[in-house]
């Protein structure tokens, strides 16, 4: 259990789907004390919305945390965050019906979030996803998410996962200017090898064996050939 012995405790959650439905995932990530990542965890859905992945992922980090620490919570998902801070009381009165008389969508994660928080301190805070210059710990729980939709395979600190690759939705500083002055400069430059602490699978399809040397490709982890013919 994540939290005990701290004084409040920095997260954030986010879901992935790759198609909403699709290939889902989900991924918190908590803080340290100068809120720099220090644990997370992704796990895969299979095929399901963007909504059940961002639902999932906060019951998951609620339930990986301390419930008598207070806890601040980073989300990018406006859904998820009014389900469970503005809609949720009207949908208990109204017998987890809509306003409209219409079953409460995802119900079982709604309560279930629900009894996650019953009588815990926490605050939820809305951050917009993919900014040059947006919230690290959204969006280290955003790379998580959507590389775990891509392979369906869990990952996390625990497993001994690499950091996940920058997602290809946030905007790179001076990106193009860099391309433009060093057309080359990718294709030439050696990318950083390590060796796999656990077998995994490139996006290329072939497999690579625990101590093997991988790279980071634009999408996860694999065989260096692979960062080479793609860069």
């Amino acid at each position: 259990m994540i939290g005990r012995m701290r004084e409040r405790v920095v997260a954030a959650c986010d879901g992935a789907s790759k198609g909403n439905p699709g290939p889902a995932a989900w991924a918190w990530v908590v803080s340290d004390d100068k809120e720099s990542p220090a644990r997370w965890e992704a796990g895969p859905l299979g095929k399901a919305t963007n909504n059940v992945a961002e639902l999932t992922a906060l019951e998951r980090l609620l339930t990986a945390t301390a419930p008598d620490v207070p806890l601040e919570i980073r989300m990018d998902s406006q859904y998820a965050m009014k389900a469970v801070t503005t809609w949720l009381p009207g949908w208990k009165r109204n017998g987890w019906k809509t306003s409209g008389g219409k079953p409460v969508a995802n119900q079982e994660l709604v309560v279930r979030i629900d009894e996650l928080l019953d009588g815990r301190s926490v605050e939820f805070r809305y951050v917009p996803a993919h900014q040059v210059d947006g919230d690290p710990l959204n969006d280290f729980a955003d790379r998580a998410a959507s590389q775990a939709a891509v392979v369906q395979e869990p990952a996390g600190s625990d497993l001994g996962s690499p950091e996940p690759p920058p997602s290809p939705d946030t905007p790179k500083k001076s990106a193009r200017t860099s391309a433009a002055k060093s057309p080359r400069k990718s294709a030439s430059s050696a990318p950083r090898t390590i060796k796999a602490k656990f077998p995994g699978r490139c996006l290329c399809g072939r497999a690579y064996a625990a101590g093997e040397p991988i790279s980071k490709n634009a999408q996860g982890w694999g065989h260096p050939e692979c960062r080479t013919a793609e860069a």
